[in-house]
C-alpha cells in the first residue's frame, strides 16, 4: 500500500492513529513526553475523531476517562491534561467555548483517522486507502475506563469496515473494467481489514474464482480457517466449507 500522508495544515502538527499512534510537526522528545501519557493520548484521540464542529461537554470527557474520581479531582485530572496538550502542541490547538466545553481545531491538527474517514464517506476510495495504514490505535487500553474502551471498539470496527468496504468498491471496480489481477488483489486486501466476517469471505472467494484465481480462493480460505482456530479455537461454518469444497472441484 501507498505510504500514508495526512494533509497539510499550517502549522504543520499531525495526529497518526491508524495503524500505530504518532505525533509528528513537534519535537521528537516532546512528542515522546505527550505520548506516554495514556490518559492524555486518549483525551486528544476522542477529541479528534468526534464530528467536526462539535465540542464536548467536560462532565463526559472525565466520566469517560477519570470514573475512578470524584468530581473535584477528575476535573483537576482534565485540566492537568489539556495544559499537557496545549503545552506540547500549542495553545490554539485546543478550543473552549466557555467553562465546560472543550474541541480540537482541526485545521491546526491534522487527523490521519479523520482524514480517512472524510474520503471514504465521500467517495474518494483510493485516497481513503492510502490513509489507512491498519487498525485504530492498536494494542491501545486504559484499565478502569470501560466506557471509553467502548466507544474505542466501536470506532475501530467502524474504521476498519469502511476501510473494507473501500476496498470491495475499488474490487469490483477494477473487475469491471477487467483489471484482474489488480481486482484479485483489493478482494484480498479487505480480508485483511474483516478477518473474522465469513460474509466477506465468501464473497472474496467467489470473486476470486470468478476472476479465474481459484487457488487464491482456496488459500484465502485456508489463511482464514487458520487463524479462525488459533484465534477463536473454531471452525468455519458448513456453508463456507460447502464453498470452500466446490471451488476446489473446479
Amino acid at each position: 500500500m501507498a505510504k500514508s500522508t495526512v494533509r497539510a495544515n499550517d502549522s504543520g502538527r499531525a495526529l497518526y492513529l491508524l495503524g500505530g499512534i504518532e505525533v509528528r510537526g513537534v519535537p521528537a522528545d516532546t512528542a515522546d513526553r505527550l505520548l506516554a501519557q495514556s490518559k492524555v493520548v486518549a483525551l486528544l484521540a476522542f477529541l479528534a475523531l468526534s464530528p467536526p464542529g462539535r465540542h464536548q461537554r467536560r462532565d463526559r470527557l472525565v466520566g469517560l476517562l477519570w470514573p475512578e474520581l470524584d468530581q473535584a479531582h477528575a476535573r483537576g485530572a482534565l485540566r492537568k491534561a489539556v495544559h499537557a496538550i496545549r503545552g506540547a502542541l500549542g495553545d490554539d490547538v485546543l478550543v473552549g467555548r466557555g467553562d465546560e466545553e472543550l474541541m480540537l481545531a482541526s485545521d491546526l491538527l491534522s487527523c490521519d483517522a479523520r482524514e480517512f474517514t472524510e474520503h471514504a464517506d465521500a467517495g474518494r476510495l483510493a485516497r481513503a486507502l492510502e490513509l489507512y495504514r491498519g487498525e485504530l490505535m492498536p494494542g491501545f487500553h486504559l484499565g478502569g475506563c470501560a466506557e471509553f474502551g467502548s466507544w474505542l471498539d466501536q470506532e475501530r470496527a467502524s474504521v476498519a469496515h469502511a476501510a473494507a468496504a473501500a476496498a470491495w468498491a475499488l474490487a469490483i471496480r477494477m473487475e469491471a473494467n477487467e483489471k484482474f489481477t489488480e481486482a484479485g488483489g483489493m478482494a484480498r486486501q479487505v480480508m485483511q481489514y474483516e478477518w473474522s466476517d465469513e460474509r466477506v469471505l465468501r464473497r472474496t472467494m467467489v470473486m476470486l474464482q470468478r476472476i479465474g484465481d481459484r487457488a487464491g480462493a482456496i488459500r484465502v480460505f485456508e489463511d482464514f480457517a487458520r487463524r479462525l482456530r488459533a484465534e477463536l479455537d473454531t471452525e468455519p461454518s458448513a456453508e463456507t466449507a460447502v464453498l470452500a469444497a466446490t471451488i476446489r472441484k473446479g
